[in-house]
């Protein structure tokens, strides 16, 4: 494998691994504070990228806006859809079983998968990306890389350091670690819980609409999007610790990593390979990468 090839796979890596991401730590917030096990983060993903395939062109004829603004109204209405969701459903398995939050949500699933599917059918679409991404950079004479996945990188690292920054720096932050970690002390200090919690739902919902949102241009829309993203996620979340927003950073490119270039060297076994990752982890460290919080 010469350098450029060598450059193009550790691109590819990063920008799946941050992609992983977005969709991960919404997941292990949701996991690690509410003590939900969220069957449906997947189909938010899968949501996302619906909206970016539906709104465009309504964004587009009512307000001539382009790809940014469809982003924007996107990401508005997933945070109401997540607040919502919060309200109506979830505020009520918090003192539920793992099994009654698995039926809920699951069930939550096929509601979405058959909205979907009266709203836009079940072929898939493809999502234009915008004019001034479309094009590549070149690396040598002959390879060239796609800017529009440069820019899915740049776009997940500035939302990765926008969470650190919140998470570490801020007062909400400060109260979403304390629940993370002991959430009957946080509600005796005063902290009203339930918002912290619609915030914290909503907040996921929306960053794992952002994901499939940048991610559509480039893997097309389609139906059962959020079941193949749901599975790794999972793996993303216990590789780097219940809770742990660091963790589910570092597990995510370590994916990232090893699903590439398996691919390359190892294409017969890259099926497995995560998983292997995963066990190799899970014997060294039973609880994760990181504790929650971190």
């Amino acid at each position: 494998m010469d350098f450029f090839t060598f450059l193009i796979q550790t691109l590819n890596a990063v920008q799946y691994g941050l992609l992983l991401f977005l969709v991960a730590a919404g997941l292990t917030l949701i996991f690690g504070i509410m003590g939900v096990i969220n069957l449906a983060h997947g189909s938010f993903y899968m949501i996302g990228a619906y909206l970016a395939y539906g709104l465009s062109p309504i964004v587009a004829s009512m307000f001539g806006g382009g790809f940014i603004a469809t982003m924007l109204f996107g990401l508005v209405v997933s945070v109401l859809l997540g607040y919502f969701l919060e309200w109506a459903f979830y505020s009520y398995l918090y003192q539920r079983d793992h099994l009654q939050q698995v039926l809920m949500t699951y069930g939550l699933i096929l509601v979405f998968e058959e909205v979907r599917s009266i709203l836009v059918g079940d072929d898939v679409h493809g999502v234009a990306m915008p004019n001034w991404l479309s094009g590549s950079i070149q690396l040598n004479d002959v390879m060239t890389y796609p800017s529009y996945r440069l820019f899915i990188s740049g776009m997940c690292l500035l939302l990765a350091v926008g969470m650190y920054f919140v998470l570490t720096r801020t007062k909400l932050g400060m109260m979403i670690r304390a629940g993370s970690v002991n959430r009957e002390m946080t509600q005796s200090l005063g902290i009203n819980i339930q918002f912290l919690y619609r915030v914290v739902f909503a907040s996921g919902v929306a960053i794992a609409a952002f994901a499939g949102m940048v991610a559509a241009p480039v893997s097309s829309v389609y139906p059962g999007m959020g079941q193949g993203i749901l599975i790794i996620c999972f793996v993303v979340v216990v590789i780097g610790g219940i809770g742990s927003i660091k963790g589910a950073f570092v597990a995510a490119l370590l994916i990232g990593f090893v699903d590439t270039f398996g691919k390359v060297f190892l294409p017969q076994i890259a099926g497995v390979l995560v998983y292997i990752l995963m066990a190799v982890i899970l014997l060294w460290k039973p609880s994760g990468l990181f504790k929650a919080g971190s």
